[in-house]
């Protein structure tokens, strides 16, 4: 009779949550404040930008949505999209990847590759990643696309999914073309520069300053200087030519925070690294990287497939602050109590923010991370009964 009695309140309870169906508000946290003021860094290049990796908040731009020629810059994408065929097991490190005629025919910067030799996705990627070999660049996106002309679409159509809208590629590296107009943007740059340094193991050929190739025969010396000379250096990729200049990609890590400064259109090599270490030196010395006390955030999920659904947090949660705030940042959580099925993955349900007195310095985002669909009644009459069944 007690089980009988507690089914049919068991039942009456599912059934006026089932069609009752009351709205549940998500909770908003309130807007963020208006971006700083730019700071004033005096820098003879046409284009700049300097982004905190992780959260990809910009921290100074000029002219950042300036469409320009990049030069070498170009082998970001081409870097990436390898990276990324990878970890589709397009090919390993160790696939032997033979060299077209035209491959060889690359002029500018090379490692000299012959029409027919063969050469290993590692030594290829260190070729483009220190020499900048031309070469190397071209063979590899042909074993990856069958044509440079297909992997230059690759490229083109990964640019529009990273948010690109000031990027056209021409080539797979960068070599000014007759007729035809490659660019990009300081800003699109660090959003790819941003995307490769997702795969670490990229840093183990950006970082490398002296190395060589065929068995010690071939010497590589990096063409990105900071390397070498400055402290942190992590890449990412340089570039020059007669219509771009000087152009570079600088990656960095000093105290966990990893910043990107890209340089476009300066006058001579030593003012591309000058400039990009001024961007660097600016970042490290007045920001730096916070973390969130929470930690695997969740909320309640009623009427969904699922009771308990996780949350991802927009670049871990972290947020860049200013130094002199650090002391007297205020971190406030904001999640709902629970969110009503259906729920799509990426969907805003909370938010952390980071204030000083009354002022929002940061935001992170809190999503959804995967798709709920909405229970139906008889998915949950059939709740109801296990839990009867485990009642007792």
């Amino acid at each position: 009779m007690k089980k009988m009695i507690s089914a049919f309140l068991i039942m009456n309870i599912f059934v006026s949550i089932f069609f009752a169906c009351p709205i549940i508000a998500k909770e908003e946290a309130s807007a963020p404040s208006a971006t700083a003021a730019q700071p004033s860094i005096e820098l003879t290049s046409k284009g700049a930008t300097l982004i905190e990796a992780s959260t990809g908040k910009v921290l100074f731009a000029k002219n950042a949505d300036e469409r320009m020629p990049i030069a070498s810059v170009t082998k970001v994408m081409t870097m990436l999209l390898i990276m990324e065929a990878m970890d589709n097991n397009t090919f390993t490190l160790d696939t032997q990847i033979s060299v077209s005629k035209e491959a060889a025919e690359m002029g500018g910067s090379q490692v000299y590759l012959e029409p027919g030799e063969i050469m290993s996705a590692h030594d290829m990627l260190k070729a483009i990643a220190v020499a900048s070999g031309n070469d190397a660049a071209y063979a590899m996106a042909e074993y990856i696309s069958g044509s440079e002309a297909d992997f230059v679409s690759l490229m083109n159509a990964r640019a529009k999914e990273l948010g690109m809208k000031n990027t056209q590629f021409i080539n797979c590296n960068g070599l000014d073309e007759d007729g035809k107009e490659g660019y990009s943007s300081a800003g699109d740059v660090a959003i790819m520069s941003r995307e490769l340094l997702k795969h670490s193991k990229i840093l183990e050929y950006t970082k490398i300053w002296m190395d060589s190739l065929r068995g010690g025969e071939f010497q590589l010396a990096n063409t990105n200087k900071l390397i070498h000379s400055y402290s942190g250096a992590t890449g990412l990729k340089t570039g020059s030519t007669t219509k771009a200049k000087y152009c570079l990609s600088a990656s960095a890590v000093k105290d966990d925070m990893n910043l990107i400064a890209v340089v476009l259109g300066a006058e001579t090599s030593d003012d591309r690294f000058d400039e990009a270490k001024k961007l660097l030196d600016y970042g490290f010395a007045g920001y730096t990287l916070v973390v969130p006390s929470i930690q695997n955030a969740s909320v309640k999920v009623t009427k969904g497939e699922i009771e308990q659904l996780s949350l991802n947090a927009e670049g871990n949660g972290a947020a860049v602050i200013p130094k002199n705030q650090k002391n007297n940042i205020e971190e406030v959580i904001s999640i709902p109590n629970k969110v009503k099925a259906p729920i799509k993955a990426g969907d805003l349900v909370g938010k952390i923010d980071y204030k000083s007195g009354d002022k929002i310095v940061a935001s992170s985002d809190l999503t959804a991370s995967k798709d709920v669909e909405k229970i139906n009644f008889w998915q949950m009459i059939g709740k109801m009964i296990k839990r009867l069944v485990e009642f007792g």
